[in-house]
């Protein structure tokens, strides 16, 4: 896993991937006492940024082992990522989704062209039933953050960052990004060592599921003890990944945990003061960059909102909460 794989999966995400924008605004630089710059990846196709490690990776498989179709688990965004980059090169794809998925995220999976195999998260084991089925119909699986050509997708957010930031006149600082399994984090981690080595990514997570700024600061790979509990379900993992961590130990600083509630706060201030829906986790890493300022060092802060696939259940009740953000 390298620089060069992130600017080969660019080459091909190139007239398939949205280049998003770094958004600002004033209220929120007052909230945080500092510039905010804010990376909205929910406005990525399918709403989040997993569509660029999604296409990364099957657009890097060879022709004929991609035709047999493609294998994914996810809570929905992941799912829905691979479902479209399955559909734009004419293969199949079955997705394993937790049954406690946002009904949003199911249904647009589905639209989008996938078979949905639906499973009990506490209960079953995802992994061994993407293992049989993947055996029994010849699929290759894509993981959701664990996988090289995963990783150099998500890196080229990294690289945009890079750029946008240098054009904002932002050279040193953190850039705060929202965390699951670390595919987004190390990618960027990986774009911004080459190109911005100023920049600093540290994660954010739900409180309680924080097992990558736990594994950061213990050296070593640390897990969640749960799997549900958090209205972050995009980005509640057991542990960080085999290939992610060490390069998270390697470049991040420390993490970020952030509650739910904040999470809702964030979501109600993303959508009055940017115009842009988040989902609660991928709100966290602005939440972390609002509401954690003593944690933040420098002038400016960099954050990712990762994505903006909320049922609309809940983001209304967001707002009914911060109806003033």
């Amino acid at each position: 896993m390298n620089y060069d794989m992130i600017t080969a999966a660019a080459d091909r995400l190139r007239g398939q991937a949205r280049r998003t924008p770094l958004l600002s605004s004033p209220f929120l630089d007052e909230i945080a006492g500092r510039h905010v710059l804010i990376k909205p990846e929910c406005l990525q196709h399918t709403g989040s940024f997993k569509f660029r490690g999604a296409w990364s990776a099957v657009s890097a498989l060879p022709e004929d082992v991609r035709k047999r179709g493609v294998i994914a688990f996810s809570s929905g965004n992941h799912a829905q990522g691979v479902a479209m980059a399955a559909a734009r090169h004419g293969v199949p794809a079955v997705i394993i989704m937790p049954q406690d998925a946002p009904r949003l995220k199911i249904d647009n999976t589905v639209a989008l062209g996938a078979e949905v195999v639906l499973y009990q998260r506490a209960t079953e084991d995802r992994d061994a039933i993407g293992a049989q089925l993947a055996e029994e119909r010849g699929l290759t699986l894509i993981k959701p953050f664990d996988d090289p050509q995963v990783i150099a997708g998500q890196g080229t957010v990294g690289l945009e960052i890079a750029q946008q930031a240098a054009e904002a006149g932002v050279y040193q600082g953190d850039v705060i990004v929202c965390c699951g399994g670390g595919g987004l984090s190390s990618g960027i981690a990986l774009a911004l060592e080459h190109d911005a080595p100023g920049l600093r990514v540290r994660t954010a997570e739900p409180e309680g599921f924080d097992d990558a700024a736990r594994s950061v600061a213990a050296g070593e790979i640390r897990s969640n003890t749960a799997m549900d509990g958090s209205i972050c379900d995009a980005i509640v993992t057991p542990q960080p990944g085999n290939l992610t961590f060490p390069i998270l130990h390697r470049l991040a600083g420390p993490g970020f945990a952030v509650s739910d509630d904040d999470a809702l706060r964030a979501m109600a201030l993303a959508f009055l003061r940017l115009k842009v829906v988040a989902e609660p986790g991928g709100a966290v890493a602005l939440a972390a960059a609002l509401f954690q300022p003593d944690q933040i060092e420098g002038d400016a802060v960099i954050c990712t909102i990762s994505g903006g696939n909320v049922d609309a259940q809940l983001f209304a009740s967001a707002l009914a909460r911060y109806p003033q953000g």
